[in-house]
């Protein structure tokens, strides 16, 4: 179960590591992905091996129940495993136990969030703390991609595995790091523009830098659905010729413009992951974010991370990584270890091995605060 990311077209609206997943699950298995609205109209379409079922709108979660239904009775399903809690978690656990097949739930993103400045996150209102317990106690295992979502799953007593969503390494091989080359230092930021991932501290950064001489250049990578807002700003802030924005890019457009980058910045106020950190870091791409997700996990051996909103620790972390060029390549190094480490076959191993040992109707949470 999805809420998104399994487009026909395999490269737009997709997500990268969820397709690697199935792939690989594909090889084994026989894989089913119910998806909600990834288009407007039912359909039916095969997608890395699986074949993906488009729910589309107009009474969605009945004719969601009678294609779970329909296709468990052509051939019952040994688990149900939901990407993303939430409503697709809340959808998963409740078929699973009507059919009475295992389930599995993975947080992946702003699920146990609660930012209401920014109207974000799933735990914001008293009806998302209720649907989120409700579905991680009811899956029969949980997992999350980092360490900080763990802490915030045991906070509220459940116990889960760490399972990141990892690299395909044979769609987007590794790159041994490299020393910077003369010139401006050559920043990426990819992610969407909005909110959560919150480009106006990062720009603000790049500001004080310009201002201290910091000779750069930005690239800005993915969908933006605040308007030109962050466009504008940045030519408030004096970096219309510093700070390049390309909108959405395929996988095979990133890669070049990845893999010629000095540095990753990410400025996110929450991250399950980030998946565009464990990109980088196969592409031999040091980072600088928040201390959010994997950032929060690898500094300061694997990345530099700095407190949310704080644009001058930012601008500091960043003028660290580019002065410091042993610095920079160390980092690289590690990170590339640790992201080949975990990449997609890790992760569907990681899978697999629950789908093997969890029992129906597994116990896995403790008593603690809500």
């Amino acid at each position: 179960m999805v809420p998104g990311g399994v487009d026909r077209s395999g490269e737009q609206r997709v997500i990268p590591a969820l397709l690697a997943l199935i792939e690989r699950l594909a090889r084994h298995h026989e894989v089913h992905v119910f998806v909600l609205r990834q288009e407007a109209t039912a359909g039916e379409w095969m997608l890395a091996g699986a074949r993906i079922h488009n729910i589309g709108e107009g009474w969605t979660r009945l004719r969601a129940i009678r294609e779970v239904r329909r296709e468990h009775r052509r051939a019952p399903f040994d688990t149900i495993h939901a990407i993303f809690s939430g409503s697709c978690g809340l959808f998963a656990v409740a078929m699973a136990r009507l059919l009475r097949v295992r389930s599995l739930v993975h947080v992946a993103g702003g699920e146990l969030a609660s930012l209401p400045e920014i109207a974000y996150g799933g735990r914001r209102r008293w009806t998302g703390r209720l649907r989120e317990a409700l579905v991680l106690r009811a899956a029969d295992a949980v997992t999350a991609a980092s360490a900080p979502i763990l802490a915030s799953l045991q906070d509220l007593g459940i116990a889960a595995q760490r399972v990141p969503l990892g690299v395909d390494l044979a769609a987007w091989p590794p790159l041994p790091p490299r020393r910077r080359s003369a010139g401006p230092a050559k920043l990426i930021h990819v992610a969407s523009l909005n909110r959560v991932k919150d480009q106006a501290t990062l720009l603000r950064a790049l500001a004080i830098l310009a201002a201290r001489g910091q000779a750069f250049t930005l690239d800005v990578v993915g969908v933006d659905t605040l308007h030109g807002e962050v466009q504008a700003l940045a030519g408030e802030l004096g970096l219309e010729r510093r700070v390049r924005f390309h909108g959405f890019r395929t996988q095979r457009e990133l890669r070049p413009l990845l893999a010629s980058a000095d540095l990753l910045v990410m400025s996110s106020l929450h991250e399950a992951g980030p998946l565009a950190l464990l990109e980088a870091a196969v592409a031999g791409v040091p980072a600088v974010g928040t201390a959010v997700g994997h950032f929060a996990e690898w500094s300061p051996s694997a990345a530099l991370a700095v407190p949310v909103r704080n644009p001058d620790e930012m601008a500091n972390a960043i003028q660290r990584a580019l002065a410091d060029e042993e610095l920079r390549l160390r980092l690289a190094e590690e990170a590339q270890r640790r992201a080949m480490r975990e990449d997609a076959d890790s992760t569907a191993e990681a899978f697999q091995a629950l789908y093997r040992t969890t029992p129906q109707n597994g116990r896995h949470y403790r008593s603690g605060p809500n």
